[in-house]
Order: structure tokens, then C-alpha cells, then sequence
């Protein structure tokens, strides 16, 4: 039983990047497909895909000249301390290197959207 799935789905990212590893599996949820989306929309993974069976998420690594293009994640807000940022307070991650994810009323979005949608919310983690 995994306490904080948020954590355990970046973990295995950036492990698996780590060993080169193609493509990762882990239970599904739509938490775990909604945050696998944004993440494929900004280019750190391939694709996700929920199997036939709807147990599992199937994720692709991406890689760029033979680095994964996830080189750390942080875990920001977690199960025993939740923290939460206004649209104002939202700053770039690592000089705008990186993307903030945050869990909003209008979605999971990255630190950008949620700027431009004006909507604050938890934030999930830190990736770059």
C-alpha cells in the first residue's frame, strides 16, 4: 500500500530515467493520468496510457541525446503538510528551467497556466 501516490508515480519517473529505463507501469488513478498528461504536454515524458484493463498506467520515458529529460523532482506538499500559493505568489522554477505543478480548481496545471488561468491552488511538486 503506497501512502502518497503522488510521490511514489515522480519517484519511479525519475528512478527509471535514472536506469535508462523505456517505459514505466504503476496503478492507476486519474490523479496519477491527470498529472501523466501535463507531463506529456511539457515534454518530460512520451505518452501515458491507460491499459484495457484499467489497473494500470503505462508510461513512456523521453530522453534527449541519451539523458532523461526528468533530472530531479520535489515533492512539495505532502500528506502531513499541505501547502497552497495564489496565482500572485507563483514564481519560474529554476530561472523558468523547470515547471511547478499544481492541483487547481480548474485541473492540474504547471505554474505557467495556472499564472495565465489566474487560479492558485496545492502545490504538488517541483520537476526539471
Amino acid at each position: 500500500m503506497v501512502i502518497d501516490p503522488i510521490a511514489d508515480l515522480i519517484t519511479r519517473l525519475k528512478n527509471a530515467g535514472n536506469v535508462h529505463k523505456e517505459s514505466v507501469s504503476l496503478p492507476y488513478s486519474k490523479l496519477k493520468e491527470a498529472i501523466a498528461n501535463v507531463l506529456v504536454a511539457e515534454g518530460y515524458i512520451k505518452s501515458a496510457n491507460k491499459k484495457k484493463t484499467g489497473l494500470t498506467l503505462d508510461i513512456v520515458l523521453n530522453y534527449h541525446n541519451g539523458e532523461s529529460k526528468i533530472k530531479e523532482v520535489q515533492r512539495i506538499s505532502k500528506s502531513s503538510r499541505r501547502i497552497y500559493k495564489g496565482f500572485e505568489d507563483i514564481h519560474p522554477t529554476k530561472g523558468g528551467f523547470g515547471k511547478t505543478i499544481f492541483s487547481t480548481p480548474k485541473g492540474i496545471l504547471t505554474d505557467r497556466q495556472a499564472i495565465k488561468e489566474k487560479v492558485g491552488g496545492e502545490v504538488l511538486f517541483k520537476i526539471w
